[in-house]
């Protein structure tokens, strides 16, 4: 008992104590910076991106997020579960559909992460570092960014490079709102080459799929992205993990997913 009590004692210092120092950083946020090549209004009034990150601190780890919406709405927002944790979190709003191609909102979403790469210093943060992630609509970005190459190439930055893919409940057919406005339904899945399994590769970037409860998510997306993990597999990319949050639905499983999110998001060694 006594064992134990110095054990719990010494793990509560180290907590609190690590407490203290992340307090003790402080936090700034740049907001609705512009990071698209497009100059039209409709481009000024999307393309742009908050900054969150710790003062007089450098090689932090950089996270950018999109955020959900069905590529028809939402807003940019610095996550909670994502703040006072030595990370830069870049927050990217981009453009939607119908008045943008779907093409285009995965263009604005490439633009938004080649921003991160060649700005990520100024912020105290790694460029050798940067982790891709969102929810829904965003996981379906950070999928296509990640594994469609073409998008990034055409900002000269290589996808490889991104530490890691951690899509939150993404759309891995082709998008559900694409297929809608073309005729099809949300309930019958196609492919073409706006779909991220279109692009599975074993030399991908590591590939974190986290989705909510089977039963409880939003048009069979758990077996979706099922589908999409085991293709990865079996083409030979080693590091393709999938999580089910049992009990969340596709709306609640945000808030448990960045627990997963923070556990693969690591400080590179000096």
């Amino acid at each position: 008992m006594k064992k134990f009590l110095f054990c719990f004692v010494a793990i509560l210092a180290v907590t609190v104590s690590s407490a203290q120092q992340r307090s003790r950083v402080e936090y700034r946020t740049d907001e609705n910076i512009f990071y698209s090549w497009n100059t039209d209004a409709y481009s000024l009034e999307r393309c742009v991106l908050d900054v969150y990150y710790p003062v007089g601190v450098s090689n932090c780890p950089v996270i950018v997020w999109f955020h959900g919406g069905g590529l028809v709405s939402g807003n940019k927002s610095i996550p909670e579960q994502l703040k006072d944790r030595g990370y830069v979190v870049i927050a990217a709003n981009y453009r939607f559909m119908p008045k943008v191609e779907v093409t285009e909102c995965i263009d604005d979403a490439a633009a938004a992460v080649a921003w991160a790469f060649k700005n990520a210093e100024k912020y105290g943060g790694d460029p050798e570092n940067i982790y891709v992630s969102g929810h829904s609509a965003g996981g379906y970005l950070t999928s296509m960014v990640g594994l469609d190459k073409k998008y990034l190439a055409k900002y000269g930055i290589d996808a490889d490079l991104i530490a890691a893919l951690i899509p939150f409940s993404g759309q891995v057919m082709t998008h559900y709102e694409y297929r809608r406005r073309n005729g099809g339904s949300e309930y019958v899945p196609s492919i073409d080459d706006t779909a991220p399994i279109a692009h599975v590769r074993a030399d991908g970037p590591p590939y974190v799929i986290v989705s909510g409860d089977r039963e409880l998510e939003l048009y069979g997306r758990y077996e979706e992205n099922a589908y999409m993990w085991r293709m990865m597999k079996l083409i030979g990319h080693e590091q393709t993990y999938i999580y089910e949050l049992d009990g969340y639905s596709h709306g609640e499983m945000a808030a448990p997913a960045f627990h997963i999110l923070r556990q693969y998001v690591k400080r590179r060694a000096d």
